[in-house]
C-alpha cells in the first residue's frame, strides 16, 4: 500500500513539473480575437442593456459597444489586452453580477426583478448563438476561427460573496465544488463550438478588498453592495480568505487532471492565470505599479451607502482599487497587458497544459 501511495505521488509530481513548465509560445500563433466571459471584472456594458430594455437579452448578433466607464472606472482589462496584442476583435459576454449558474448560487438584480444573468445559462448560449449567426449581408457574425482565437473565463467573485457562499445564500444541497465543475462546463459549450485555446483566471484576493478587508486593512463595517455584515468583519475577511485560496488550489490540479488525464479537451491547450497573485503583487509592491503616492486599501468611487452621492478621488492611477469591490482602470490595464504576456508565452503568472 505503502508503494502504490508512493509511486501516484511520485506520478503527480512528476505530472505537475512537466505540465507547469513555462512556455516559449503557448497562444495561437495568429492571435485575432478575444473572446471573454465573465462578471462585473469583465463586463464592458452587457447589464446595462439588461436594465435598460427590462431584462430583455441583447439580440443575436449585437455589436457591443466598448465602454471607458465600466465597473472599473475606466476601461475593462479585456479592453487593454485586445488594444495592447492589436487584435482585429475582441467579444465580451461577461455580465455585471454573474455567477457562474442560477442553479448554484442565483442572485436577484432589482431593476430586472430577476437573477443576474449567468455564465452557464445566459454568457455560453449567448455565444454560440453570435458564432452561428450570419448578418443580413451574408456575413458571419463574429470572427472567431479556432486557430486565432483565446477564450478567457473570469468567474468567481459573486459566487464565494455576500448573498452567495460567504452567507451560506446557496442553492440546498450545492457546494463550493459545484461551482467549481460549473466553470469547467462552460469550457465543456466552447470546446463544443471549435474552441482551442483556454485561460481560467482564478480569483482576485477579495479579502484585500476593502468589501472584505480586515479592519487594519481598509475593511469597511458595511458598504453598498453588503450592507448587513454583522461586527465580526475580520471573521468575514478570513472565511473569504480560506475560499479564495482553496479554490484557486483547486484549480490548479483539478485543471491538469481534466486536460490530461481525463482527456476533457482533447485538442486544445489550458492556462490558468494567477490573477491572485498579481494583485497580491500590486497589493504588497504597489511603487512597481501603481503612481505614488500609492493606496492599495482606498478606493477611488465614494458612495453613499443607500447609493448615490458618489465622488470620485484625484490622482486615479495611484489606486489599486476603484471602489468597495472592484480593481481600477490602473489594475485593469495591468491584468490586460499580462494576459496578452500569458497568451504569448511570456508571463510569471501562469501555469500552462
Amino acid at each position: 500500500m505503502v508503494a502504490i501511495q508512493q509511486i501516484a505521488a511520485f506520478f503527480l509530481l512528476s505530472l505537475g513539473a512537466t505540465l507547469a513548465t513555462p512556455s516559449s509560445h503557448w497562444g495561437p500563433r495568429n492571435w485575432r480575437t478575444l473572446v471573454t466571459f465573465g462578471n462585473s471584472y469583465t463586463d464592458e456594458n452587457r447589464l446595462d442593456y439588461f436594465e435598460q430594455h427590462d431584462g430583455e437579452a441583447p439580440p443575436v448578433g449585437w455589436v457591443q459597444p466598448i465602454n471607458n466607464d465600466s465597473w472599473s472606472g475606466g476601461h475593462t482589462w479585456g479592453y487593454f489586452a485586445s488594444q495592447s496584442a492589436n487584435l482585429t476583435h475582441y467579444y465580451s459576454y461577461a455580465v455585471a453580477g454573474a455567477v457562474c449558474s442560477n442553479y448554484i448560487t442565483p442572485r436577484t438584480y432589482a431593476p430586472i426583478n430577476a437573477p443576474y444573468p449567468s455564465l452557464l445559462e445566459y454568457e455560453i448560449p449567448a455565444y454560440i448563438a453570435d458564432s452561428k449567426h450570419v448578418t443580413s449581408s451574408g456575413q458571419k457574425f463574429m470572427d472567431a476561427g479556432a486557430d486565432e482565437t483565446v477564450y478567457a473565463i473570469w468567474i468567481g467573485t459573486n459566487d464565494v460573496g455576500n448573498n452567495a457562499f460567504l452567507t451560506d445564500s446557496q442553492v440546498p444541497n450545492t457546494t463550493i465544488p459545484d461551482y467549481l465543475e460549473c466553470v469547467y462546463e462552460a469550457l465543456d459549450g466552447v470546446y463544443a463550438n471549435g474552441g482551442r485555446y483556454f485561460v481560467i483566471m482564478n480569483l482576485a484576493p477579495l479579502q484585500l478588498a476593502p468589501q472584505y478587508a480586515t479592519p487594519e486593512h481598509g475593511g469597511l463595517a458595511a458598504t453598498p453592495g453588503y450592507l448587513s455584515k454583522g461586527s465580526n468583519i475580520t471573521e468575514i475577511s478570513y472565511r473569504m480568505w480560506e475560499s479564495v485560496v482553496t479554490i484557486n488550489e483547486v484549480y490548479h490540479y483539478k485543471t491538469p487532471y481534466e486536460a490530461v488525464i481525463a482527456h476533457r479537451y482533447p485538442g486544445a491547450q489550458l492556462a490558468v492565470m494567477d490573477t491572485y497573485g498579481l494583485i497580491s503583487d500590486i497589493y504588497h509592491n504597489p511603487i512597481e505599479y501603481l503612481t505614488a503616492p500609492t493606496n492599495v486599501t482606498g478606493y477611488i468611487h465614494h458612495c453613499a451607502l443607500q447609493g448615490g452621492d458618489c465622488e470620485r478621488r484625484p490622482n486615479e492611477t495611484s489606486y489599486l482599487w476603484y471602489d468597495e469591490l472592484h480593481p481600477s482602470a490602473r489594475t485593469m490595464e495591468i491584468i490586460g497587458k499580462e494576459f496578452v504576456a500569458v497568451v504569448e508565452g511570456n508571463s510569471e503568472w501562469v501555469v500552462y497544459w
